[in-house]
């Protein structure tokens, strides 16, 4: 409890805990959650309504318990689970580092998908690119700083497009309210939704995107139970936007693939295709709103990279830093070569939207381990202090989410498999 007495005096400062909720939220919306939220709504449609809000909730329950127990302690989630059981930390470390690398791979090349919709540039070249905007962030002896503001300008950014193209669909309002009733499409598991649950649950929540706010106030000093409260409505604000954005992109794409209330399967199979090795959102931004709505996606996912690309590599390094003393003393420079495998590996790979969809069920599979190990530490005196009692509020919805991520990527361990080939 060492750091929670060193931090105990912090004052929280309103930017910060800002710039933590929206590197949270841009971290999640990155080119997978408008690859993965574009891919699905094509092939569900409207029943994909229930999914979100569900994914909504789980994600707000699930962040807000990992977030108050690594506040509370002071600790970083890997020494939380270190301490619970030795060696329980590393292993969270290399999924979460794992995991981060793979969305990070997929994070470039949105960026550079980003530049080929509005530019038309070369996608190689873009992602060179890519890598250098994020690399130049962190060369700079202000990074955090930057990365807080550049998360928060840029989550306006993706807000803004993401609306316009939505009113511009004009989705049919009354599907999506029926659409929210479709548990027997979720519960039948030929229709694939439960890899939809997964694949968006880990898009929005999954590996590093729950650490990403709550390492970063860490790094701000601000822990302990006298900040809990405000460390927790950090989380509804950081996940408040990303649902937001989840919320209007599924109805710009319903909008597209829908006139009135008739299904227009041509829009949907177009969208689905290009999720083989296209860029989805872009073809469904473009189907409602045309070349305009193409270049208006090229910016959003251009914003939504290079946040991603901050976001994953700050939490994937921040992770491995406590496993070694030479990793947290060249922090920066891991970070800078982070990136820079990660554009090497998108030159090489290519493929991203294919690439975004693996990495959210993936992401999606390691949830319920990390958030499993959060509720059991929350009981744990060692871990966070005597005075300490995690709401059972709390603990009762997070054990239902690890339930039903548990039971959802099991259900889609076929499909995920198959998305390999």
């Amino acid at each position: 409890m060492s750091n929670n007495l060193a931090n105990s005096g912090a004052k929280p400062s309103r930017s910060v805990l800002f710039g933590a909720a929206f590197l949270m939220a841009t971290s999640a919306i990155g080119p997978g959650f408008l690859t993965q939220t574009s891919t699905f709504t094509a092939q569900h449609g409207a029943a994909l309504a229930l999914v979100i809000v569900l994914v909504i909730l789980m994600d707000i329950t699930a962040q807000m318990n990992i977030w108050s127990v690594v506040s509370v302690s002071g600790m970083r989630a890997q020494d939380v689970a270190n301490k619970l059981l030795p060696g329980l930390g590393v292993v969270i470390a290399i999924l979460v580092a794992i995991g981060g690398l793979a969305f990070n791979v997929g994070n470039v090349g949105g960026v550079a998908l980003g530049f080929n919709a509005m530019l038309g540039l070369d996608q190689k070249i873009g992602a060179i690119i890519a890598g250098c905007l994020g690399i130049i962030i962190f060369v700079n002896k202000n990074a955090k700083t930057i990365m807080d503001k550049v998360a928060t300008v840029l989550a306006a950014v993706i807000l803004l497009t993401v609306l316009v193209v939505a009113v511009k669909s004009q989705p049919p309002m009354g599907e999506v309210v029926k659409g929210l009733g479709s548990f027997d499409k979720l519960l039948n598991t030929e229709t694939g939704m439960f890899t939809a649950l997964t694949t968006i649950l880990g898009g929005s929540c999954g590996g590093y995107i729950a650490f990403s706010g709550a390492h970063r106030l860490l790094d701000a000093g601000i822990s302990g139970p006298e900040n809990v409260g405000h460390v927790r409505r950090s989380v509804v604000q950081g996940c408040g936007t990303s649902g937001l954005v989840r919320i209007l992109l599924f109805l710009a794409v319903l909008g597209t693939c829908t006139v009135g209330t008739t299904w227009v399967a041509e829009n949907a199979q177009i969208i689905t295709d290009a999720a083989k090795g296209g860029n989805p959102a872009a073809e469904a931004f473009r189907l409602a709103a045309g070349d305009l709505g193409y270049r208006l996606f090229g910016l959003c996912l251009f914003s939504a990279g290079v946040s991603s690309v901050v976001g994953a590599a700050f939490t994937s390094v921040s992770f491995l830093k406590t496993l070694h003393p030479m990793i947290a003393k060249y922090e920066r420079q891991c970070v800078i070569g982070f990136i820079a495998f990660s554009t090497l590996m998108m030159v090489i790979v290519g493929n991203a939207a294919q690439l975004l969809i693996v990495a959210g069920a993936f992401n999606g599979l390691i949830l319920p381990i990390t958030l499993g190990v959060m509720l059991i530490a929350s009981r744990s005196k060692r871990i966070v202090g005597e005075n300490y009692n995690h709401p059972i509020w709390m603990i009762i919805p997070g054990i239902v989410v690890v339930a039903i991520a548990l039971y959802s990527g099991v259900q889609s361990v076929p499909n995920i498999v198959n998305l390999f080939k």
